[in-house]
């Protein structure tokens, strides 16, 4: 199975639409998992068109403004977390989920267990809008950065993840959207 994993697009601030390369990118995802600040539910249509979307809301997707109107409360494909099991792995999706270093010290089994009510063996988040792969004890983090707002930079087209899961094994990748 193969998973494009998104964060941060922030539409409309950060441009009208998706860059085309994020379209290249994800061709051949079975899943896209957009792990928070959409901005707009738009933005999930536009995936929808390569795959199913899942996604979880960020602290920017509340209503603030014409601008930004908020994601619907009714939506299927929005939750405040998420979590499900592909091929025998569990994965948990939050908008923000801190590195077990940044002040104050949680263990990665506490912070599990305070998001996703149980452990994971992978986390998908975003929020810093860095893009991240780590290992911490047992699980895997993967934070694809933002995909129009790279390290909080002005607009341009910036990273996006795959995750290819086989026979038990996961393997994370980032792409840098300017190489395509």
């Amino acid at each position: 199975m193969r998973i494009g994993i998104i964060a941060d697009t922030h539409i409309p601030e950060a441009g009208d639409s998706l860059p085309v390369q994020i379209f290249t990118a994800f061709t051949n995802v079975d899943l896209i998992f957009h792990s928070g600040d959409l901005h707009t539910i738009e933005v999930l249509d536009w995936l929808e068109t390569l795959a199913p979307v899942i996604a979880v809301r960020g602290n920017g997707d509340e209503p603030s403004g014409p601008l930004r109107p908020g994601l619907p409360q009714d939506d299927p494909r929005v939750f405040e977390s998420y979590v499900t099991c592909i091929e025998g792995l569990k994965f948990g999706m939050t908008h923000t989920f801190p590195l077990p270093e940044e002040a104050p010290f949680t263990p990665p089994a506490i912070l599990m267990q305070r998001v996703f009510h149980a452990p994971v063996d992978v986390v998908i988040c975003g929020h810093t809008h860095v893009a991240l792969i780590r290992q911490f004890e047992d699980c895997l983090m993967v934070n694809p950065g933002s995909a129009l707002l790279p390290n909080n930079l002005t607009p341009r087209p910036g990273t996006v993840g795959i995750i290819e899961i086989s026979k038990g094994n996961v393997e994370a990748t980032l792409i840098e959207l300017s190489s395509l």
